[in-house]
């Protein structure tokens, strides 16, 4: 009984560290990538370094989007888009 009160408040901080960093994480992770999955072409997106623009095509073998900015067509990796700031864009339009 004495080895299992010592070795409660490690087993704690261990359980308040997984439900508090990891597993959030994890969770935004998976949304991340079922956004960059679901991309289309028409959507219209803004990049993590906040380039806005309207996808014109994908590429899944490499991964690749390439959006239309108003310079002109740019290519990207999927995972450069942004699913937050992408959904509050998509959220002002409607």
């Amino acid at each position: 009984m004495n080895t299992i009160t010592q070795y409660a408040p490690f087993v704690l901080i261990i359980a308040i560290f997984y439900f508090l960093i990891i597993r959030p994480q994890s969770q935004r992770r998976k949304a991340e990538k079922e956004f960059t999955e679901s991309l289309k072409v028409g959507d219209r997106v803004i990049t993590t370094s906040g380039i806005h623009g309207k996808v014109t095509q994908l590429n899944t073998e490499k991964g690749t989007v390439q959006i239309e900015t108003g310079a002109g067509k740019i290519l990207f990796e999927r995972s450069a888009i942004s699913q937050e700031l992408s959904s509050k864009l998509n959220a002002e339009k409607k």
